[in-house]
């Protein structure tokens, strides 16, 4: 039974308007409190969470003891269950703490080690209850069933059911409790990829747009892409691929890690593939994988379409990977702070209701958002909304453009959904799965985009634009992750076939799908064998599908949203709701999305063909 978790310009002294100008990578020191996530609210002081810890040990004792007992009845399973929600719980407060901390400066030595502590605990934790689930089994099944019906378990009758469906992929109490005992030893080259590309790796300096060497970082690096001018777009590119190829062996032995411990588990599970291992516990047919590369592929003269538009729109003879991010607009650019974003996030939301909006606007001053990029920190952008009880938390790297309003919707949509999520169920059934997280994150950027064109109507230039980065959301967000998937599912492959995944195997099987997927518009240049190294989603493995399938899902919902009835509206916020209470297929069903078939990505795909015209017209 798996656990449940899911350089600036100074603010002005009156707390006036941010207008925040980055030059160099701040320290966190430098950063104002306003603008940083707040998580004392999770424990006032390291104190309270030492105690918490050590209840947390003290009740997985307690659950371990209950080992050998569940056949004595009702009463002793339903104690059983209640004892394991609470301490859960509480486990998943610890975890989220001391994530929080580390993540906000991955060099910090204390936090280090509380997160070290805390994955120990984990550990611990899963190895204690690791008999729950085959002693449950052990049970008759007319029992089980009983428990099912019976209103005494209704915080845990998904869970039961869920239990059951699993029944072929459970073994003994003592072979399940020894691999969860391995879980760090899983999870350790996930960790040692963070290390590495986090606080270890030097990605050099490039020329920025005034001819100044620069830092590249991460965050840098996605603004630098975008860039109009093709030198420093070039440059950063080049400059990225280079530095991860400097440790292109250690991230190939990393990585065949990663797959080998996802092999071995899915073996040892009784699972015909890694890929099966990793769709069955959120009950995804692999049909739903499967339709989603056969659609892809299928459109894919669509994208190279789209990808040979550029080369008109730059003036240049041949477009190159480093050409795919830059808008193809120059005449309409969005420079905003964080406040201004903030209110056009506000505008996008309108139509989800005024209750959504306040609560949206109070996350911004309410300590869930760590807003800026900082010396340390993890890249990229993330939603955790596991400290039940209390209210998610959101991680930026925030950048002053359009890229940085969008990420900052998506990320509200995630807290959002876990918001009405930890509200309304439960904690051992607020926890949705992947599969429908990014259906909330990527409904609110679509909705936000909707506001920006009313915002701008008449504006050709900000038409353009903004139909421009719909277009780069389906090719980033289904083509882009559809590739991943298609690449994780052959790496996993050839190690279940026995062919050795190094530096030279994976290099070349991502450059051919690169090619694959772009070369009808494009030219693929070599160095692009590099990137998959800097995947990071790729150590969280079938991941990615996700993505794509939900956007998909999405753009079908916020159009009901926006053109729909009251009632489709309405149908939306119960969707945020349910949490893990059913599968996510019957979920999104009640909204009248059917992902066990191929028609919400065959639709999704039209769409982008129809906004390509669309595009195409405004010029």
């Amino acid at each position: 039974m798996p656990l449940v978790y899911n350089t600036f310009e100074q603010i002005p002294p009156d707390g006036g308007k941010e207008d925040f100008i980055m030059s160099e990578v701040l320290l966190r020191k430098d950063v104002p409190a306003q603008a940083q996530w707040q998580t004392s609210h999770i424990y006032a002081s390291q104190e309270e969470w030492e105690k918490d810890f050590q209840w947390v040990q003290e009740k997985a004792k307690e659950l371990a003891a209950y080992a050998g007992t569940l056949k004595n009845g009702k009463d002793t399973v339903l104690s059983l269950l209640k004892t394991y929600a609470e301490s859960s719980e509480h486990l998943s407060r610890l975890y989220t703490y001391a994530s929080c901390n580390l993540n906000v400066d991955n060099g910090e030595p204390f936090y280090q080690g509380l997160m070290a502590r805390t994955q120990t605990l984990y550990a611990q934790y899963s190895a204690a209850v690791a008999f729950l689930s085959p002693e449950l089994l052990k049970l008759p099944k007319a029992t089980l069933k009983s428990y099912i019906a019976d209103p005494d378990f209704a915080d845990f009758d998904t869970i039961l059911k869920d239990l059951e469906r699993m029944r072929p992929h459970t073994l003994s109490s003592e072979v399940e409790t020894l691999l969860a005992s391995g879980q760090e030893v899983f999870g350790a080259t996930g960790n040692v990829y963070d290390m590495l590309t986090d606080v270890d790796m030097s990605l050099g300096k490039v020329k920025d747009e005034d001819g100044k060497m620069v830092e590249l970082t991460h965050a840098r690096y996605g603004s630098m892409l975008e860039s109009p001018n093709r030198a420093v777009r070039k440059a950063a590119y080049e400059r990225m691929m280079k530095a991860y190829a400097a440790y292109g062996s250690t991230f190939a032995a990393t990585y065949a890690g990663n797959v080998k411990g996802d092999v071995f588990l899915a073996r040892a599970h009784g699972y015909q593939s890694a890929r099966e291992a990793a769709l069955y516990p959120d009950d995804i047919p692999v049909s739903v994988y499967d339709n989603l590369l056969k659609a892809v592929h299928e459109a894919l003269p669509v994208l190279h379409a789209y990808c040979g538009m550029r080369k008109e729109a730059f003036g240049i003879p041949t477009v190159h990977m480093y050409d795919l991010y830059a808008p193809m607009t120059k005449d309409f650019q969005m420079k905003l702070s964080f406040d201004e974003a903030y209110e056009l996030l506000l505008e996008g939301v309108a139509p989800l209701g005024k209750d959504y909006q306040d609560v949206v606007r109070s996350a911004k001053d309410g300590g869930w958002i760590d807003v800026y990029e900082t010396k340390g920190k993890t890249t990229g952008a993330y939603s955790n909304g596991s400290a039940y009880g209390v209210h998610p938390y959101v991680l930026l790297n925030f950048r002053p453009e359009l890229d940085g309003l969008l990420t900052l919707a998506h990320e509200m949509g995630h807290a959002m959904h876990s918001y009405y999520s930890n509200h309304t169920q439960p904690f051992i059934k607020s926890d949705y799965t992947i599969f429908v997280a990014e259906v909330a994150s990527t409904c609110n950027e679509v909705l936000t985009i909707n506001a920006l064109r009313k915002k701008f109507a008449g504006n050709q230039a900000a038409q353009q634009a903004l139909i421009g980065r719909l277009l780069e959301g389906f090719r980033t967000t289904v083509f882009r992750q559809t590739m991943f998937a298609e690449f994780e599912m052959k790496a996993h492959a050839m190690e279940e076939a026995g062919q050795p995944l190094t530096r030279e195997s994976l290099n070349a099987m991502y450059y051919d799908l690169n090619k694959q997927y772009y070369g009808g518009g494009c030219r693929v240049d070599k160095v692009v064998e590099n990137e998959w190294m800097r995947i990071p989603h790729f150590y969280r493995s079938f991941y990615v599908y996700k993505y794509a399938t939900s956007f998909c899902a999405a753009v079908a919902l916020a159009d009901k949203i926006l053109h729909g009835t009251p009632e489709d509206v309405a149908a939306y916020r119960r969707f945020l709701t349910l949490g893990g209470s059913m599968s996510p297929i019957e979920e999104l069903k009640t909204v009248g999305i059917d992902m066990s078939t191929p028609a919400p990505i065959e639709a999704a795909l039209d769409v982008f063909a129809s906004l390509l015209a669309d595009f195409q017209q405004q010029g």
